[in-house]
């Protein structure tokens, strides 16, 4: 058998060591392939059709011609797409924070020392598993201004309850509720995040006759900052793409007053309702044009707030 040195390349290598190495190499490809045919035919190939459909007519039943920036002017003009745009930064700029902040808090909460706190985890974790369309229907009936259990819990302490879905000052509140209800995904992301932080920054404060307050500020929050960051970025890309549960209690009519149509609802109107495809596609490129953005600036942020312990 020859030796083989550290710097001689693959073209020198004997001519049975080339065959093993290239059915090595094909089986690699031979087991990738599905996936990899999947990943081209249902992501590449869309993605790129739809960069070219952007600038067509395309509407599915018929090919549709090449329009340029047409789509993207009717856009600029349409009044619907931008209370779509302001709907959907609503829900983003107070959902996003508040899920953090809730999550942090039900986490250190569900992070104490208590006989049987596996069982409280289990119970806030369960609403995740509630598919969106079921959540919507229940909410609906919780809500409901006449016999909902929300305005009968109101009514006992004197408060006469809102018409939550039927109000277009109440409407994206109702929303934002009904989400904060399942962030029990996030939340165990938040509790594998303190367990992670070393119980030695603690017994240190404790030396130093820090209390429960100052350890939480000065220890706990920062050096969760990098679960905060990942669920901040996810939670962002989520909420501009907030679709089921105002699709299912509106039936896709975004009541009242368009309070509820939000972007994605508004995109799947045009594609698959109007069969204006293109414009579709249009909506769909400007959307991750937006979420891009937003991702990249909190990711040049994160340097000045994220924490990481060791450093």
């Amino acid at each position: 058998m020859a030796k083989i040195d550290k710097s001689t390349s693959v073209l020198d290598v004997p001519i049975s060591k080339k065959r093993v190495f290239t059915a090595s190499n094909r089986a690699g490809w031979l087991f990738a392939s599905p996936w990899i045919i999947g990943l081209v035919m249902f992501y590449a190939v869309p993605l790129v059709s739809s960069i070219y459909f952007s600038f067509t007519n395309y509407s599915i039943l018929q090919p549709g011609e090449y329009i340029g920036l047409q789509n993207y002017k009717e856009l600029f003009k349409d009044d619907l797409f931008w209370k779509s745009i302001y709907n959907t930064i609503y829900f983003a700029v107070y959902f996003v924070p508040l899920s953090i902040i809730f999550g942090v808090a039900l986490a250190m909460i569900l992070n104490m020392k208590v006989k049987g706190m596996a069982i409280y985890r289990t119970i806030f974790f369960l609403p995740t598993l509630v598919p969106h369309v079921a959540l919507a229907v229940l909410w609906m009936w919780l809500l409901n201004p006449g016999f909902g259990l929300v305005n009968g819990m109101l009514e006992l302490v004197g408060i006469q309850g809102p018409n939550w879905l039927g109000s277009v000052a109440w409407s994206k509140p109702s929303l934002i509720l009904m989400s904060l209800w399942g962030i029990g995904q996030a939340v165990i992301i938040y509790l594998a995040g303190l367990a992670d932080i070393s119980d030695e920054y603690y017994e240190a404060a404790d030396v130093d006759g820090a209390n429960w307050f100052q350890k939480t500020i000065n220890i706990t929050i920062p050096l969760l900052t990098p679960v905060i960051f990942f669920n901040l970025v996810m939670g962002a890309i989520g909420a501009f793409q907030q679709f089921t549960l105002p699709y299912t209690m509106t039936a896709g009519q975004g009541t009242p007053a368009n309070s509820l149509t939000f972007y994605v609802m508004y995109l799947y109107d045009n594609g698959f309702k109007f069969f204006k495809m293109g414009y579709a596609s249009a909506m769909a490129w400007i959307l991750f044009i937006i979420i891009m953005a937003l991702t990249a600036v909190i990711f040049m942020t994160s340097k000045r707030w994220v924490h990481y312990q060791g450093e």
